[in-house]
């Protein structure tokens, strides 16, 4: 049965502990942007384009936009479908998110109706696995090979010198491999492992095994995201692991390479540098997310006085608090030029909104009233 081999240091806990205050930050900011579900679509792009850019598809960042948003562009076939069929995936990944997150039955569960599915654990499934190769190879290799584990010996090579850089297990080994793999991630003593460590152990287990003919690393990279949606850290699902890996694709390959060069015995290498990567660009991305919601909720107290509920402001609501935040208030008339597009009856609006949440405060007469974020 596998048992991975990594050992939890100052590094990792480091890592962990970074995300995991980044998360509680996300978690629990008080003021989130209206346009979350623009932070969401463009994540969506940012996985997509840097998701297949790392395996070589050479469209543009602009053009991956209009294929998510289901326009049409002028480039290669292939490139086309295999940013098409990448949106395929992580839609598959929201859905089964949402199916879990549903108290619904996932593909080949073992479901008891009228249990208590709050505290069911996920099911992590070769039918899953199956699936993300199925929608990320459509129409782009033989059909008899979408979803199917590969029947035939395969080697990775240096492109530039030509030499074998790693040797999956052969064929015939691969259905118990992956066996071995999934059960261990359904044991109970591996769901004491934290989320982020599971992931990293996921992704490059599939790496390694090499399962399918093609596709593995979109498909490894898709369905280590699963261990951290399920147990809370979607964070939104703002943040794009996909964009760090292609940002820095160098150290990735080399991390990948030199894993795989520590044993013949995939189940026998020594993880802890991967994990170490890995969590490192989790903590990261999910950083850079924090930044983007702290600027917004600089002082938690907030959510106190909110009674605990989150207060999601339209963009020029945003403009107005961060006004507050760097110069302690604001009139009218630092408004107007703060939104001069804007009419002052809207204005007008948007503060009183802000007064109502208990956002922001109103004092002085109505003329020369100065506004303020709430004494918190």
């Amino acid at each position: 049965m596998f048992s991975p081999l990594f050992t939890i240091n100052n590094q990792i806990l480091k890592n962990i502990g970074t995300l995991e205050a980044a998360k509680a930050i996300i978690d629990e900011a008080p003021l989130i942007p209206a346009y979350e579900k623009q932070f969401q679509q463009e994540a969506i792009v940012r996985t997509v384009h840097f998701g297949t850019r790392i395996e070589g598809n050479d469209l543009s960042y602009h053009d991956v936009a209009k294929l998510v948003e289901g326009r049409q562009v002028t480039a290669g076939e292939r490139d086309i479908q295999e940013v098409i069929n990448y949106r395929n995936v992580v839609s598959y990944l929201e859905e089964i998110w949402a199916t879990f997150d549903a108290g619904l039955p996932l593909p080949e569960e073992k479901f008891v109706q009228n249990a208590d599915t709050k505290s069911r654990p996920f099911f992590f499934s070769e039918t899953i696995i199956k699936k993300i190769h199925e929608l990320t190879t459509l129409k782009i290799i033989p059909e008899s090979e979408i979803g199917k584990y590969r029947r035939q010996q395969v080697v990775l090579k240096n492109t530039r010198t030509g030499e074998i850089a790693h040797r999956p297990p052969p064929a015939i080994e691969v259905p118990y491999l992956m066996s071995d793999f999934v059960g261990w991630l359904n044991e109970a003593p591996t769901r004491e492992i934290h989320p982020a460590i599971r992931a990293a152990i996921a992704q490059y287990i599939l790496v390694a095994i090499h399962p399918f003919i093609e596709g593995n690393g979109r498909v490894s990279r898709a369905f280590s995201m699963l261990p951290l949606y399920v147990e809370g850290y979607d964070i939104r699902r703002l943040f794009s692991l996909e964009e760090y890996f292609d940002r820095n694709a160098e150290t990735y390959y080399n991390t990948i390479q030199a894993t795989h060069e520590l044993d013949s015995d995939i189940f026998q290498r020594d993880l802890t540098k991967w994990i170490i990567y890995y969590t490192e660009a989790l903590a990261i991305e999910l950083s850079r997310i924090k930044d983007k919601v702290q600027s917004l909720s600089r002082d938690l107290k907030f959510k106190q006085k909110l009674g605990g509920k989150q207060v999601h402001l339209t963009e020029r609501q945003i403009k107005l608090v961060e006004y507050m935040q760097q110069f302690g208030g604001l009139r009218m008339p630092d408004a107007k030029s703060l939104l001069p597009m804007v009419s002052d009856d809207t204005i007008w609006r948007d503060l009183k909104k802000l007064i109502d949440d208990k956002v922001c405060e109103k004092r002085g007469s109505t003329k020369g009233a100065y506004y303020c974020l709430a004494n918190v």
